[in-house]
């Protein structure tokens, strides 16, 4: 076993804290490059959307009920609550017959702090729209009610829409996962322990869906162009799955979870990346992500000072004076 990335942060002339990163590299034949543990157990938590909508698209569900681009590319989201994310799941939930009740995903408060902050002044509390994966989960009841199953327990393990998620996994990540972890995620759907093999294996698959058969082919491809017409969708201001999608402009496909898990399709290498922080830590995956993303050739030049927001990111104090940044160690 390789020794995993560390990332650095430092504040005025010292290492502060430091971060163990697993991550892997892999192509059609396989692993290409590992740091840390290729058997690594962890949930993949939100990095497996684009894997999510598939069924979307596959039941014929997405023509049905004309799921425009914008709509596609929230199924895959963890977005960031503004009024533009709301308003496309309230509209497209409408247009199916449904509401926010429907929803099986909690409220909690947008992670775009202006439209927190917007709620708070209008003392309203947030809704079920709210949640950053309500495009996901109106995915999931769109599906449903094209196939004529029940939208009632949809968030239940036994449910047809729960068991296909369960065979896509299965399936692009090439592993059992039978006898692996078992838990219910932030949203409230169950989720199920991958190794980092797996996790970057399927990522591979999306980026070269090519033995996935034509049908499958074509879904991934409308899935990837989605997110990436549409960054905005996928996260919101400032984030990095948004930032890294626009600066990089169709070439890269990324999505993050909680937990420090991320991933990245490259379909023009054929290349599939994932990694997951040892201790959960987001800022150390982002600049964990951006480190391979250059290793692999797609920043660079102009786009490289675009993102060096998440390539080096500062730290700052209550003034806003910058005191530190942080790092890959080479």
């Amino acid at each position: 076993m390789s020794d995993p990335l560390i990332c650095e942060v430092i504040r005025g002339t010292m290492v502060e804290s430091r971060h163990r990163v697993h991550a892997m590299v892999c192509d059609a034949s396989g692993p290409v490059q590992t740091w840390g543990d290729p058997d690594l157990m962890f949930y993949p938590r939100s990095a497996i959307k684009f894997m999510q909508s598939l069924p979307l698209i596959e039941s014929g569900a997405a023509v049905a009920h004309g799921i425009s681009t914008k709509e596609l590319a929230l199924a895959s989201a963890s977005h960031s609550g503004t009024r533009t994310h709301v308003d496309a799941v309230a509209a497209w939930l409408a247009r199916i017959g449904l509401s926010a009740d429907h929803l099986g995903c909690g409220p909690h408060l947008p992670y775009h702090e202006a439209s927190a902050h917007e709620l708070i002044r209008a003392d309203k509390a947030p809704t079920r729209l709210n949640n950053n994966c309500s495009g996901k989960h109106t995915g999931f009841l769109t599906t449903a009610l094209h196939l004529n199953e029940p939208v009632d327990g949809y968030l239940d393990p036994t449910h047809p829409v729960q068991k296909r998620l369960y065979d896509i996994l299965t399936l692009l990540g090439g592993q059992d996962l039978a006898d692996t972890g078992r838990g219910v995620d932030g949203c409230g759907i169950p989720i199920y322990g991958m190794t980092l093999t797996a996790l970057a294996t399927a990522a591979q698959k999306f980026a070269a869906p090519n033995g996935l058969g034509d049908a499958r082919g074509k879904a991934v491809q409308r899935i990837l162009e989605a997110a990436m017409a549409e960054p905005f969708m996928i996260a919101g201001p400032g984030r990095f799955d948004t930032d890294i999608m626009t600066a990089l402009a169709g070439r890269v496909a990324t999505k993050g979870g909680a937990e420090g898990v991320h991933i990245a399709i490259i379909p023009e290498k054929g290349l599939g990346i994932a990694l997951k922080t040892e201790d959960g830590e987001r800022r150390a995956g982002d600049v964990a992500m951006c480190k391979l993303l250059i290793d692999a050739g797609m920043i660079s030049g102009d786009d490289a000072k675009r993102l060096q927001a998440h390539i080096r990111p500062d730290i700052t104090n209550a003034a806003g004076d910058k005191v530190g940044y942080i790092r890959i160690k080479e």
